[in-house]
């Protein structure tokens, strides 16, 4: 019996179920040459539309729902702000849960054309989006469309 507080994070409990790492049988058969061009035609389809997806939740789609907000209470300043962080966390959490699916059918697409894949690319994803996206957003806000100040009816 294990009860030793050191083999388990200092709790007396163990592993919860479901949560056992993911362990692949054996490697995958490569398909016919045809399947294989097609599952990758759909691998780089999932993939792209992934890159899309971490691309709008840095910029785009908090804007998004802070236009909507602003369409639907413009004129009461608390309820547009109670409205936009509602919305923010819709939409972020909702992609960031859609792109956690998509990383996962990505996964079996890639182990169907015969790849040995036994990890997604959703955090290297996020990082090159990171890397890119960020500050082209930031340029865009400060210098383009964003911040500029507005005169009233000068």
């Amino acid at each position: 019996m294990r009860t030793d507080p050191t083999d388990n994070g200092g709790l007396f409990l163990g592993r919860r179920p479901g949560t056992a790492p993911v362990r692949y049988g054996r490697l995958p058969e490569r398909g016919s040459a045809r399947r294989v061009a097609f599952d990758a035609v759909v691998s780089a389809v999932l993939l792209g539309l992934m890159v899309l997806l971490t691309a709008a939740v840095w910029g785009p789609l908090p804007v998004a729902a802070m236009w909507i907000a602003s369409q639907v209470a413009s004129e009461n300043v608390g309820l547009w702000i109670a409205l936009a962080f509602a919305l923010v966390l819709v939409f972020v959490f909702g992609s960031l849960s859609l792109l956690r699916r998509l990383d996962g059918v990505w996964i079996l697409v890639r182990r169907a054309a015969g790849v040995d894949q036994r990890q997604g690319v959703l955090g290297r994803l996020f990082l090159l989006t990171t890397i890119v996206v960020v500050p082209a957003f930031t340029v865009w806000l400060l210098f383009i469309g964003g911040l500029q100040p507005t005169t009233g009816g000068l």
